[in-house]
């Protein structure tokens, strides 16, 4: 683990934004730096795992929290909201973290192949030690990196044995549960990348049901059973996130922001961005650019 940490150390203070998220060449793969602890930061991540190298974060799940610390791995399967936070973390000592999101085609080819094995219960976040095997593949990613001729031919066979891995250790059932063929997972995800690719504008539940194979009121009922929110509320949450990324990165103001989202109503967007981020827009957003800046 240690060789895996420098790795991240030094391909973060190479590349990491003033966010302190560093994306790689490898889709979906994405390293994370911070110097110090952070705010509340709220978000719908895609499935993905998580591997903690040195620090410790919060993330929470509805009333369920989990802390993990370096040698810990994070696995969310599903596209659930959470909140989270850096807790631990100093310019000596920063926080490093890499992060895979997670492929359900893959998942499905390597689990037919695989010895049978019970699926999961469905329970969206999990805390495992980080195994072996694991660190080793995330190694070999991060030390192809600095190969950027090769990324391109060798990136695709390291993520699927990265994939195996994690399907053969002690994440495997939870993340078997992705790739069952034609499930009610699969089926969802099909939903829910029509409104994360169209967020912005109205999406009706029944073309949404349709998409996923099932009746509006089956769909809206499986919907909040794996999401934790309605249809409605998952968009409203996406929306919002994305608002408070504009403002905070592209320095929108409220109004702009508002309508790049979707809002017709400017007030209507101040409602329901204090409800969700707990203080008006423009507040929240100089509170977050002074951290930033004390940082």
């Amino acid at each position: 683990m240690t060789n895996l940490r420098d790795a991240v150390r030094k391909y973060t203070e190479a590349h990491a934004g003033a966010d302190g998220v560093a994306p790689s060449p490898i889709p979906g793969l994405t390293t994370v730096r911070a110097c110090m602890s952070s705010g509340l930061v709220h978000g719908i991540p895609r499935p993905l795992v998580c591997l903690v190298l040195q620090g410790s974060k919060r993330v929470s799940f509805g009333a369920q929290s989990f802390d993990f610390h370096a040698g810990d791995s994070l696995l969310i399967t599903a596209d659930v909201p959470t909140v989270s936070q850096i807790t631990q973390a100093s310019l000596a000592e920063p926080y490093l973290a890499l992060v895979l999101e997670l492929d359900t085609a893959t998942i499905a080819e390597l689990a037919a192949r695989m010895a049978d094995q019970a699926a999961g219960d469905g329970v969206p976040i999990r805390l495992e030690r980080t195994e072996d095997d694991v660190a080793g593949v995330a190694l070999r990613l991060m030390r192809l990196l600095d190969r950027p001729d090769a990324v391109p031919i060798l990136h695709a066979q390291l993520v699927r044995e990265l994939h195996y891995w994690l399907l053969a250790g002690r994440h495997g059932p939870a993340i078997r549960r992705l790739g069952l063929r034609d499930g009610r997972s699969q089926r969802l995800e099909r939903a829910v990348a029509m409104l994360r690719a169209g967020f912005a504008r109205s999406l009706p539940v029944e073309r949404l049901a349709a998409a996923a194979g099932m009746s509006p009121s089956s769909f809206h009922q499986h919907f909040r059973d794996a999401t934790s929110l309605s249809p409605l509320q998952f968009q409203k949450q996406l929306r919002l996130i994305e608002a408070r990324r504009l403002m905070i990165s592209e320095g929108a103001n409220a109004s702009s922001a508002a309508f790049a989202v979707g809002y017709e109503s400017v007030p209507q967007f101040t409602r329901d961005y204090g409800k969700l981020f707990g203080q008006p827009p423009v507040r929240d957003t100089k509170a977050v650019r002074t951290r930033a800046l004390a940082a």
